[in-house]
């Protein structure tokens, strides 16, 4: 079962990344850079500040700060635990993929991924009261994490399981958010109903 689904895993992740072409790999580098997004990240960063005021605000922060932390080291568990050679390094496909980046660090779990889609769960549990569009922000760890495959750096279940953990982390968070923003804005519980108020 284990090796029909790796098996699959190559192949889908031989697939994926032969689509991409010389003229699109400076488009692809700079989406894989995490600097690139930081306009994105400020814009978040002050509809949250918009929308809860800066004491609130920068509880959350906090919080994001500690989820991005907690679910970075986690991943680095999974990494090491498993071992699994990244696509760009694995001899066996050395003359079927373009590995356009190269890491010596493990594959399996992707931190792209994880990272990414943690931050935006969790942003968009905070935000969706109060932003009719937040949905949005998952273009963002789509896009971000298939940067990973288009550039040899990952496989699509390192992807897979990056996301499912990252969701994982957000939830445990959420619940931490939850505990801190009952304690410190009691009255932000009641907005909940009515963002329009906040």
């Amino acid at each position: 079962m284990v090796d029909h689904l790796l098996l699959w895993d190559r192949k889908l992740f031989v697939y994926l990344n032969g689509l991409g072409s010389e003229k699109y790999d400076g488009l692809w580098l700079f989406i894989t850079s995490q600097v690139n997004w930081i306009p994105i990240f400020l814009l978040i960063g002050y509809l949250v500040f918009k929308h809860l005021g800066w004491r609130h605000a920068v509880m959350i922060l906090i919080i994001i700060a500690a989820l991005i932390a907690l679910t970075d080291q986690t991943t680095n568990l999974f990494k090491y635990g498993f071992q699994r050679l990244r696509p760009g390094n694995e001899p066996e496909l050395a003359h079927l993929i373009r590995a356009i980046q190269t890491r010596k660090s493990f594959s399996f779990i992707s931190g792209h991924a994880s990272n990414s889609m943690a931050s935006a769960v969790f942003l968009y549990l905070v935000l969706k009261p109060y932003l009719k569009y937040m949905g949005f922000i998952f273009l963002w760890p789509l896009i971000f994490a298939y940067s990973r495959i288009y550039l040899g750096l990952h496989y699509p279940l390192d992807i897979i399981c990056g996301y499912i953990w990252g969701i994982m982390m957000a939830f445990i968070m959420w619940e931490v958010y939850k505990i801190s923003r009952d304690k410190f804005f009691p009255k932000q519980k009641e907005h909940l109903d009515n963002p329009t108020n906040a």
